[in-house]
């Protein structure tokens, strides 16, 4: 038999890494023989450290630089690539995966917060590689055909969701953001004409010019945007609202994406813990600047550090914290029981999956009496907060929405090439002094100039034209297969929104529109729209921007179907090949908690599912393989099945978990090879395999369940110890021969 051709399946982070243990070798064992092989390849938090500090390591700690080989690959035609959820790693999340794995005996340095020497700023600069999503601007060259598939979306019909709340006769609730000041009201954009390279330069009230950032390169037809945060207004802004929700008697909440934007979003939500707790900051400047406390890590660090500092003077800060606390409104909780506020941690309220369970609960979150209390959601930039504010509207107007009978929506996200805000990192800056930062092209000419103040945030961006051209063309190639409805969310009073606008006014003509339903709306007046269809039973094509298709694939998704890890997100590469991604991971540290805690993990993997068939139907036709095919045909036959019969893991211990819901997919998917007469020699192998599962099911089960109630230990949380994770995986024994014996 000639040599297997790949399908890449990355190792990740938290729940879906320890799914990973037992649903990989189910994977393996049915795609043995087959032609296809499945090679894993960690891209985790921790691998990636290791990857990038491997100068003081032993060899047999050393791994490659998964990450970087992923990249390569998906700039091949032959690219097959299933990339589970992994951890953005805020700085504190950063911290405690250097410490664990120092720990651990793998001399990799800590990070430092402010480099004091040259060496010092490249380890700073190296460990920039790790920070925030540093995966998949790497990664998605292509754009995002984000959607649930038809058998997901049908069952959480026919089996709605029960978490969604009823909305009371009189809610508070509102969005906060802010009216001038933001990077909406100060964007700039401009298209280029020709390639070339750009700066970005500071210069100077005094006159004086520093480069922030040379050398950017430029391709022709590229849209570049850039926009200021301004400091002073924004901590005004967080004041006010402060103010109101005291006024109010309502909770108040920060929702930013301090993971993604890694750069700009820390700066921002530090502003606001140094806001609400203005008093201590001022009261203990100088025991708070020797400890090198940095608000922007939040008040988890606060609370560690003054640790180390005498007792008188500790409990009264803890005092005079408490006193903050009495004074200002009350904080949305993270976790209520535990006394975790949402500025306890930067990446502990992240937006995308924060805002959705809001406006799921009723319009409110936890408060620290562990009710559910309105709340004044702060999204300071008015870019996509007002968004949210549309659905709090239809829904504090029209109530709930109703899960049984919601259509659905489908996003096709402008993401290839690092397109827009998320591909920012390396081009944000707190600007240094007042004066202005400009982007300069290589004649010196100005493309874009913004006034700034000190410590205000600069960002740019920039959007290739060819992602824009397969933007356009996805959007038009997915209304066609569905016949649904594709609404382009831009806002022509936006600065780059305008350009592109432009772009799809040029491009759209360029393909057969006819009898398709194709519009473009701002985003407050598509929201109204696709709300309006959804609660009709009515399906949507969201066409978006790069950040709204992060934001709206996990809304929606949370709103119809209770998690956005349902969801089949493919991302079909511009030079041919595939990626396909396997669902969200932000309800992960929690699972990881219960599973360490009393045995019992409820990932849910039915991402990974979905995932694989789509990546079996591509190695199919790529490599005209119907081994693959019948792969893909029976596994989404077994998913079905999965789904009729409920096989999803339950969220209490003792009850089916990630392991049972494993289990049955094999089963499920075992009849259904059995069942096909499309290949002797697969019907042949499963048969048999299908077989001995049903007559062991019980056994198995109960094998499986008997594990649970009791702590885990899997040696360590950002890198288990694979053995040990393994062997709590797999605990079923008679599971494990069968499939061996594939």
């Amino acid at each position: 038999m000639a040599e297997a051709a790949k399908i890449i399946y990355t190792e990740t982070d938290e729940a879906p890494a320890l799914a990973t243990h037992s649903l990989l070798p189910i994977l393996q064992a049915f795609t043995k023989d087959t032609g296809i092989e499945l090679e894993t390849w960690d891209i985790s938090l921790s691998g990636r450290i290791i990857a990038n500090f491997p100068d003081n390591l032993a060899e047999e700690q050393k791994i490659p630089d998964y990450l970087r080989m992923c990249g390569e690959l998906c700039l091949e035609p032959s690219a097959n690539l299933v990339k589970l959820p992994n951890i953005s790693a805020s700085i504190p999340q950063l911290k405690s995966a250097i410490a664990e794995l120092q720990a651990k005996g793998y001399d990799v340095p800590d990070y430092p917060d402010q480099p004091a020497n040259d060496a010092e700023r490249e380890i700073q600069v190296r460990y920039s590689r790790v920070l925030g999503s540093a995966v998949n601007p790497v990664i998605r060259e292509g754009n995002s055909d984000r959607r649930s598939s038809t058998a997901v979306k049908e069952h959480g019909k026919r089996n709605p969701h029960r978490m969604m709340q009823d909305w009371p006769d009189v809610s508070s609730t509102r969005v906060g953001y802010m009216s001038s000041g933001d990077f909406f009201g100060s964007e700039q954009a401009v298209t280029t004409t020709e390639a070339g390279s750009a700066t970005i330069e500071f210069v100077g009230d005094d006159g004086s010019t520093t480069a922030l950032k040379s050398g950017i390169p430029l391709q022709a037809g590229e849209i570049l945007d850039c926009a200021v945060m301004n400091v002073r207004a924004l901590r005004q802004f967080y004041a006010d609202e402060l103010a109101k929700a005291k006024a109010e008697d309502v909770l108040i909440s920060l929702h930013v994406k301090t993971t993604m934007m890694r750069v700009s979003d820390p700066i921002i939500f530090g502003h606001f813990v140094g806001v609400y707790f203005q008093d201590i900051f001022d009261k203990y400047a100088g025991e708070l600047a020797q400890l090198a406390v940095d608000p922007d890590n939040g008040v988890a660090e606060l609370l560690t550090k003054i640790q180390g500092l005498p007792e008188a003077t500790r409990t009264a800060i803890e005092a005079d914290i408490q006193a903050v606390y009495d004074k200002q409104p009350g904080l949305s909780m993270v976790d209520s029981y535990r006394g975790i506020t949402n500025l306890h941690v930067s990446s502990d309220t992240i937006i995308d999956a924060s805002m959705p369970v809001i406006i799921r609960d009723g319009g409110r979150s936890w408060g620290a009496n562990n009710e559910l209390q309105d709340t004044i959601a702060l999204i300071p930039d008015r870019s996509y907060a007002t968004i949210y504010q549309a659905v709090i509207e239809d829904c504090q107007e029209n109530g709930a929405l109703d899960p049984s009978a919601l259509g659905s929506v489908a996003n096709v996200g402008l993401m290839a090439q690092a397109a827009e805000e998320y591909g920012s990192h390396d081009k944000t800056f707190e600007a240094p002094g007042n004066g202005r930062i400009r982007v300069v092209d290589a004649s010196g000419a100005v493309l874009m100039d913004q006034q700034v103040e000190e410590g205000d945030i600069f960002r740019m961006c920039q959007t290739k034209d060819a992602p824009i051209q397969d933007w356009v063309r996805l959007g038009v190639v997915r209304s066609r297969l569905t016949g649904q409805a594709a609404i382009f969310w831009l806002d022509p009073t936006r600065a780059h929104d305008a350009e592109l606008l432009k772009k799809v006014e040029q491009y759209l003509p360029q393909h057969d529109t006819s009898g398709l339903e194709i519009s473009s709306m701002p985003p407050v007046e598509a929201m109204k729209a696709t709300l309006e269809r959804s609660r009709k039973g009515l399906d949507t094509i969201a066409v978006t921007g790069n950040v709204l298709r992060d934001y709206l694939t996990d809304l929606f998704p949370i709103l119809e179907l209770g998690t956005s890890a349902k969801m089949l997100s493919v991302v079909p590469l511009l030079n041919g090949g595939g990626l396909f991604e396997t669902g969200a991971g932000g309800s992960a540290p929690r699972h990881v908690q219960q599973f360490v805690e009393e045995g019992h993990l409820r990932w849910d993997s039915l991402g990974e599912f979905c995932a694989m068939v789509a990546s079996f139907e591509h190695f199919g036709e790529a490599n005209n393989s119907d081994k693959a095919r019948i792969l893909a045909e029976t596994l989404d036959q077994g998913i079905g099945q999965h789904l009729d019969n409920n096989r999803a893991p339950s969220r209490r211990v003792n009850e089916l978990d990630t392991r049972g819901s494993h289990f049955y997919l094999a089963l499920y998917w075992a009849q259904a090879l059995a069942a096909q007469d499309k290949d002797p020699e697969l019907k042949a192998r499963f048969t048999e395999v299908a077989k001995q599962m049903a007559e062991n099911e019980e056994k198995i089960v109960q094998e499986l369940n008997e594990a649970q109630g009791k702590a885990m230990d899997i040696g360590g949380y950002y890198r288990p110890a694979n053995e040990m994770a393994a062997g709590v995986m797999r605990p079923s024994a008679t599971l494990n021969a069968i499939l061996d014996a594939v």
